[in-house]
């Protein structure tokens, strides 16, 4: 087993310098892998599989842990890239995984809010108390751009184009990419750093390059945003399951009924195929036959 280990470590080396995969992508290959590893344990196995039937059983195994179709999805992938590394390094030469389907994904609709609900969202800070003007001034920028939280957490304010009214966030792969945001959000972040975030740094005596810090001067994590985010909307008494990817969902969703074109929202989302995006057409179609039942006289 400790040859196998070894080999899964030589692999997630190779991902991360020559493949320049995230911290991120690299946690949850290392997750998967020692989970199939830990299988052919039980399973008195000592090399790596070369019959489908082997790798069918861990994917039932990982069901029967009542696992999402997600995650096996997940599992189903990284076992596949780890199997063409095999092979391409003579360590294997039969690949199992090309008998090996995916299982078909349940594209669910995302959770979006609606603009009375985000309003009211957006209310709930006490932005008299210094954490509720850090608190606001982050939702606003969440809301105002759509960026994923770990993009945000990473903003600097040389990120910021004040004049131009944009920032640069780096998204997936590293991709860099220039948005559009709001003079709201804007005031609420200036108003942040004057107020709250530029003291902190004086009393704390040490710089953070980044927007967003905690009451000890450090950048915030991804834990501590969805926490804020659970906080206020409990506040605000909205019962749907919000996380920061919410806020994410409802930014495209707005612009989309507002009349946004869909690559636009592409673009600015960072998504890669515009199938990703497309998703929300059903959330703004359902607007179109709400508004369309409403203002219609003969319905």
């Amino acid at each position: 087993m400790n040859n196998l280990t070894e080999q899964v470590e030589d692999y997630l080396r190779y991902s991360q310098i020559e493949r320049g995969l995230s911290a991120n992508t690299i946690t949850s290959y290392r997750q998967d892998l020692t989970a199939f590893i830990n299988f052919l344990k039980k399973e008195h196995l000592k090399t790596w599989p070369t019959k489908a039937l082997d790798i069918d059983a861990f994917l039932a195994q990982q069901r029967d842990l009542n696992k999402a179709t997600s995650s096996i999805s997940r599992l189903i992938s990284s076992l596949r890239k780890f199997y063409q590394w095999l092979v391409r390094q003579n360590i294997q030469k039969i690949n199992p995984m090309l008998e090996i389907d995916s299982p078909k994904k349940r594209r669910s609709l995302p959770v979006a809010l609606t603009v009375d609900e985000i309003n009211h969202l957006l209310d709930q800070p006490n932005t008299n108390k210094k954490l509720g003007l850090r608190d606001r001034a982050l939702l606003e920028t969440l809301y105002a751009t759509g960026i994923r939280v770990s993009e945000l957490i990473n903003l600097k304010f040389n990120d910021l184009h004040e004049e131009l009214k944009l920032i640069k966030v780096f998204g997936k792969g590293s991709k860099e990419r220039l948005i559009p945001i709001s003079e709201v959000a804007l005031s609420w972040i200036d108003s942040y750093k004057e107020k709250v975030r530029d003291p902190l740094i004086l009393k704390v005596g040490q710089n953070c390059d980044f927007i967003f810090l905690n009451s000890r001067g450090t950048a915030l994590t991804r834990q501590a945003v969805w926490q804020i985010i659970k906080k206020y909307c409990n506040m605000a008494g909205i019962q749907k399951n919000v996380t920061p990817h919410t806020l994410r969902h409802t930014f495209a969703t707005h612009l989309l009924e507002n009349g946004a074109d869909l690559r636009v929202v592409q673009e600015i989302l960072g998504h890669s195929d515009i199938s990703t995006t497309q998703i929300y057409t059903n959330l703004s179609q359902k607007h179109i036959l709400q508004v369309y039942a409403k203002t219609h006289p003969r319905t």
